[in-house]
């Protein structure tokens, strides 16, 4: 029987804290357990201290896992909590995500200072974004606009923007929920219009293979639609590029026994960019993102895929 609590890990972010809070609560709701059968440790890693530069630049999503994947690894850890849309599709040996917990609003936010929404900010306004794919986004729709790098936490972010070093920002719509902030959004983006990253508002859990007494725990918190609709956007993302080196969006919508897809690759400059539209049965859905991604790279040819950093 279990007698030392399990160790949590996670980033020190206010939005990594509120989420591995809620992966305490639902662990301590399913099974009945003391709060203090769960230990919450907060580690910095390498992505939260380097603000200066975009992430491609740097070493990609990896940079937010690696210190809590070698505490995972050698035990220090028994499970970690990540924002599914950081995590690399490649991960380290040994180690797999093992859980999803039921997913958040999946669209972008639009927080304007200067305008309301988007398509009504003027002609040579700022938009601050890190996001790869928000900037090459906000480029296709908005070419007349200019688009700077903005890294930190959403506090840092929205502090930045009412300082005035940008006219507008964009954040995810889920981690403005989980923060209590979905307020500060003056439009919410339509995905249809506006993909969101994949993954995007889906907290996952990340342990170690075969830790039996581990997997017993979490399993009963995985919501098994989310693990589906998830599934495909990775599979969709690792036939392409796995990291943060390419603009690209995915969302996977279950409809009962049936899965559609959406997924869409750009050039940084949103120039380019190309879509892709699927479906079939919701437990082909692995498969079914990495036909899409074989499919949208196949058409898009070798000389669209390059490295923007």
């Amino acid at each position: 029987m279990q007698t030392k609590p399990f160790r949590i890990g996670t980033r020190g972010s206010p939005l990594a804290l509120a989420q591995a809070h809620e992966t305490r609560r639902r662990l301590v709701e399913a099974h009945g357990l003391p709060e203090e059968m769960f230990e919450i440790v907060a580690l910095s890693t390498q992505g939260d201290r380097i603000q200066d530069r975009a992430l491609a630049a740097i070493g990609g999503k990896g940079l937010f896992t690696a210190e809590l994947e070698e505490q995972l690894a050698d035990g220090r850890l028994d499970l970690a909590v990540h924002s599914s849309k950081d995590m690399p599709t490649l991960l380290p040996q040994g180690l797999y995500i093992s859980a999803f917990l039921p997913r958040e609003d999946v669209r972008d936010a639009f927080v304007g200072k200067t305008a309301p929404a988007l398509m009504d900010l003027p002609s040579g306004a700022v938009v601050g974004s890190a996001s790869l794919r928000r900037q090459a986004l906000i480029r296709h729709l908005r070419p007349d606009l200019n688009v700077t790098i903005f890294r930190g936490q959403v506090d840092t972010r929205l502090r930045k923007l009412a300082e005035g070093e940008a006219d507008a920002t964009l954040l995810a719509m889920a981690g403005l929920n989980r923060l209590g902030k979905a307020d500060v959004a003056t439009e919410v983006l339509d995905p249809e219009r506006f993909p969101p990253a994949p993954a995007q508002g889906a907290i996952c859990i990340e342990s170690r293979l075969g830790d039996k007494r581990t997997d017993d725990l979490i399993s009963a918190i995985n919501d098994p639609i989310t693990w589906t609709a998830v599934s495909c956007e990775r599979g969709f993302l690792a036939v392409l590029d796995g990291s943060c080196r390419t603009p690209i969006a995915g969302l996977a919508k279950v409809e009962g026994q049936h899965i559609v897809f959406h997924g869409m690759i750009l050039t940084p400059d949103g120039s380019q960019f190309h879509e892709i539209r699927a479906e079939g049965k919701a437990s082909d859905a692995a498969a079914i993102g990495r036909t899409a991604g074989e499919t949208i790279r196949s058409r898009a040819g070798s000389g669209f895929f390059v490295d923007w950093t």
